[in-house]
């Protein structure tokens, strides 16, 4: 089964309809996908791994396979460093996203196989499928939902599901 996203803001669960959000700029074709643009990617990424905080709840029911976060996990989003859109340790000597955040965003991190095999670099990075700020502003290019929406989807994928961002709207939520 696929996760399908699509740009007028709802994430398909196994039939139920979810809200959540993308990037501002809307969804585009992955090979026009970069670096800071605000855009989803459109295309199909495996589902690879999940982070989460343990301080914040148990890991998530899930055949993913599941890390619990430390404060020092990022993930590096310059171009130029050889670990471009890869796991980095804090403080990293480029730049790089901090997954420890406060805001609870990154509570829950699935890490979603967009230009990772290998990473080419400024096609953009670390796109994920998190939990929602509340009022689903838009994301920097990922997709979130509801947390209690990511726990039920990942209760559900199995190992070698993907999640798909289409730049088209749902026919039954126009």
């Amino acid at each position: 089964m696929n996760f399908v996203a699509t740009a007028d803001g709802w994430l398909d669960i196994d039939g139920r309809l979810a809200r959540c959000a993308l990037g501002p700029a809307g969804v585009v074709p992955a090979a026009a996908k970069r670096e800071g643009d605000g855009a989803s990617p459109a295309g199909v990424w495996p589902i690879r791994e999940v982070w989460y905080r343990p301080d914040r709840g148990p890991p998530p029911a899930t055949e993913i396979r599941v890390h619990a976060m430390a404060e020092d996990d990022g993930w590096c989003d310059d171009p130029a460093d050889p670990a471009y859109n890869r796991h980095v340790k804090l403080p990293y000597p480029a730049s790089a996203e901090r997954l420890w955040r406060e805001d609870g965003v990154y509570d829950i991190v699935v890490v979603l196989g967009h230009n990772d095999d290998p990473p080419v670099p400024g096609m953009g990075s670390a796109i994920f499928l998190h939990i929602a700020r509340p009022g689903y502003p838009p994301t920097e290019g990922c997709v979130a939902v509801a947390r209690p929406d990511l726990e039920d989807l990942l209760e559900k994928a199995q190992s070698g599901e993907a999640v798909e961002i289409r730049p088209d709207v749902r026919p039954e939520v126009r």
